[in-house]
């Protein structure tokens, strides 16, 4: 009897289900797309309700409609956004506000205030983070400060906090489990990740009471049954074994268990990842130390360079600007013409991240004449991904002192071929694309399967991967570094300019 595992990849712009064979190959999946809310500029929300309900739908699609008979789905992984915010009232399961998105500005004014009055170096030492409205701890302060009656729910012991992960464990489980995994408490700006546990300190400092928060369990273990899905099947037993942020979920994805590994992922924003095993590397540059994973209680850490805007830059040409109908037609223009003719798109719609982290930086086009075409445009669109790409490993390289020479990657954007083919231009490095881009939810799979006995072991996982296709250099070094200097004019230009 075959063995299945069902992922759930609850991301940025959609909620997908994905169940995954013993080979580490998708035998059927489902996607909906969710609604952003943007009610004041720099603002990016969703609806919780809606997150549940479309993950809810993917995975009855999947059950009831898949290719393979339910019985033979031994466990379930989860997989999700980072950072984003909800909280929800403890007794009732409604949610008091909107998740407030990792994108979103909004709790701009409360980080300020904490770097104005010097919190900067003892929050990155504690939680390897900078202090930024990325995160979820402002997030959540903002929510208590700004929801009628949200204070004092909070204070009496009535409002849960979740990042996606947790609330939709808890809508499985029927409210039984309220948890979060290593990957993502490092992420909320809370989580002290040298000794593992809420920083109480922290917690004093943004007003932010402990009883809201979530057990901390392991990335890969067993949290609980999903009760919830005996709704569409009477007998339906599925155990939850895996709970992962989805770049960690992408690290683990692509294999990179060794140290120096290292993988980017090209969704709504860009991330890159390094592996560095049991050793926590803190950036002075702009890189963000984070957990990788924590399994059988031994964790392991990250590097991480974090771009806010990315694919979702090729959406902003089809939805905003109408260059295009589908985000799949963005390659074919890239053959119609030889690269960008000196055009520069700096997609600083929500400030920049890594390694500027400048919150006040807003979106800007350069090197546009009289000959620019609407083919050289949406080629420096496509550009602009690989040069944020670059500007993280630059800084990754020196911080590590560890030389990359390849480069796994994966995200929608990954399918483009003129992408990555600049992207290995720009790095210098080999870049290897694998068969399956699902990364992110083939990496809470993997999880997912590990404690369900379906692997034994990493080695295990390694030899399941398969590669699509290779890119090398083709430009001259000279070519790659006249460019790369021109896009960071572009940045230092865009900076300078304030409205």
């Amino acid at each position: 009897m075959k063995k299945y595992i069902l992922s759930i990849d609850q991301g940025t712009t959609s909620s997908r289900a994905i169940i995954f064979d013993e080979n580490g190959k998708s035998v059927t999946d489902s996607q909906m797309e969710i609604s952003l809310i943007c009610p004041n500029s720099g603002w990016v929300e969703q609806n919780p309700l809606e997150i549940w309900e479309t993950v809810y739908e993917v995975i009855k699609e999947v059950i009831t409609e898949g290719k393979i008979d339910y019985h033979d789905i031994v466990c379930l992984g989860i997989t999700n956004q980072r950072e984003t915010t909800i909280l929800w009232d403890r007794k009732t399961g409604v949610p008091i506000y909107n998740a407030i998105v990792w994108q979103s500005r909004q709790s701009q004014e409360i980080c300020e205030k904490l770097i104005n009055e010097g919190y900067e170096k003892i929050i990155q030492s504690k939680t390897g983070l900078i202090i930024n409205p990325y995160f979820s701890a402002t997030k959540i302060k903002w929510i208590l400060d700004n929801v009628e009656g949200a204070r004092d729910k909070a204070d009496n012991g009535d409002l849960l906090f979740g990042t996606v992960d947790t609330y939709l464990v808890w809508k499985l489980t029927n409210g039984k489990y309220h948890v979060t995994d290593y990957t993502n408490a490092s992420r909320t700006m809370l989580y002290n990740i040298h000794n593992l546990c809420w920083d109480e300190e922290l917690l004093q400092l943004l007003d932010i009471p402990m009883s809201i928060l979530p057990k901390v369990v392991d990335s890969s273990g067993y949290i609980g049954e999903a009760d919830k899905l005996k709704d569409i099947k009477k007998d339906l037993i599925l155990p939850i074994t895996s709970i992962v942020g989805d770049q960690q979920a992408s690290l683990f994805g692509q294999t990179c268990f060794s140290l120096g590994d290292v993988k980017n992922t090209y969704g709504t924003g860009c991330f890159m990842l390094m592996n560095t095993k049991d050793k926590i590397v803190e950036s002075n540059n702009g890189l963000l130390t984070t957990i990788a994973w924590g399994i059988k209680g031994k964790i392991e850490y990250a590097l991480e360079g974090s771009v806010f805007v990315a694919g979702s830059a090729v959406q902003w040409l089809r939805d905003n600007l109408k260059m295009i109908e589908k985000s799949n037609e963005v390659e074919d223009y890239s053959e119609r013409v030889v690269g960008s003719d000196g055009v520069y798109v700096v997609p600083a719609f929500v400030g920049l991240g890594t390694p500027y982290w400048d919150n006040d930086a807003r979106g800007a086009i350069f090197g546009l004449t009289r000959g620019t075409k609407k083919e050289h445009f949406i080629n420096a669109t496509v550009e602009s991904i690989a040069y944020q790409a670059k500007d993280v490993m630059d800084v990754m390289v020196k911080e590590s002192g560890v030389k990359i020479h390849e480069l796994t990657v994966d995200g929608g954007a990954s399918v483009n071929n003129y992408l990555l083919q600049f992207q290995a231009d720009l790095l210098n490095c080999k870049i290897r694309r694998p068969s399956c881009l699902e990364t992110t939810a083939l990496g809470a799979a993997y999880m997912a399967g590990l404690e369900a006995g379906i692997w034994s072991s990493l080695e295990e996982l390694k030899k399941l991967g398969e590669t699509n296709q290779i890119f090398m250099r083709r430009m001259s070094d000279k070519e790659a570094s006249v460019k790369y200097l021109g896009w960071k004019k572009a940045v230092e230009a865009t900076r300078m300019f304030k409205l």
